[in-house]
């Protein structure tokens, strides 16, 4: 078995205002690190807020220097962190939701949600997904909230070797328990460890239902508060995983 530490990064972010953002990014990264985190995934645009009607304007390419502050500390920490961003690339006209995979080799790898919420194709356009993460005998397989929705994106994870399946949600109150046992029903029925990260305030208009969590095939390991910042935290433990929440 590897050494393989990952968090689910429940945050509050401030409504467009990217920079600030970033700090409280930098800050959860550090924690994160305190803890042995090697893997760190925040929420659905995490980086701006669920703010469907600012996407246009804060769109950024997934190489823009705006980013350059989250891979150095990246690499510093030797940590590799998932952030959620409203991205435009060369070969795609619109705006995606995409998850950016900063590694802590410095790499840059991007994953866009290919199913949309309804409403959601008034601001963006569907993506193409992404590659798996390898890391040593672990296949970490990504997801963007209303990805996980469709049966297939989960199943297409499992046949694909994955045997942990991380998603960026914006979750709300009301349809938490509806989402939650989707995601520990996936972790039943194909054997892999679920992680869901969640924003942990309200954001674009809705009551966010924090409560970011990890599911094994054995049931919830661990859950955040339902409001502010926290890291959800999953290892193995002889041979099996367990979990631990930590407030920041």
């Amino acid at each position: 078995m590897t050494a393989l530490t990952l968090a689910a990064a429940q945050s509050v972010s401030i409504a467009g205002d990217v920079h600030a953002n970033i700090q409280q990014h930098l800050r959860l990264m550090r924690a994160a690190a305190e803890q042995g985190v090697q893997l760190l995934v925040f929420a659905e645009l995490s980086l701006t807020g669920y703010e469907p009607s600012l996407a246009a304007s804060l769109a950024i390419d997934p190489e823009d220097p705006v980013l350059a502050p989250l891979r150095e500390m990246a690499r510093e920490l030797r940590l590799t962190a998932v952030v959620g961003m409203p991205i435009r690339l060369a070969a795609q006209p619109g705006v995606l939701i995409g998850a950016l995979v900063l590694g802590a080799d410095g790499s840059l790898a991007v994953y866009t949600k290919q199913h949309l919420h309804p409403g959601e194709e008034v601001a963006f356009v569907p993506g193409q997904g992404g590659a798996a993460l390898q890391w040593g005998e672990d296949r970490i397989a990504l997801a963007v909230c209303a990805d996980f929705s469709h049966a297939s994106h989960p199943r297409a994870a499992a046949e694909s070797g994955a045997n942990v399946y991380a998603a960026g949600v914006l979750i709300s109150k009301g349809g938490y328990a509806t989402d939650s046992a989707l995601l520990q029903g996936y972790a039943v029925e194909h054997g892999m460890l679920m992680l869901m990260a969640n924003h942990g305030g309200p954001s674009g208009g809705w009551a966010c239902a924090g409560r970011s969590a990890i599911w094994s095939a054995e049931g919830l390991l661990a859950e955040a508060p339902d409001t502010g910042n926290a890291l959800v935290i999953a290892y193995r433990e002889g041979g099996r995983w367990a979990g631990r929440q930590v407030a920041i």
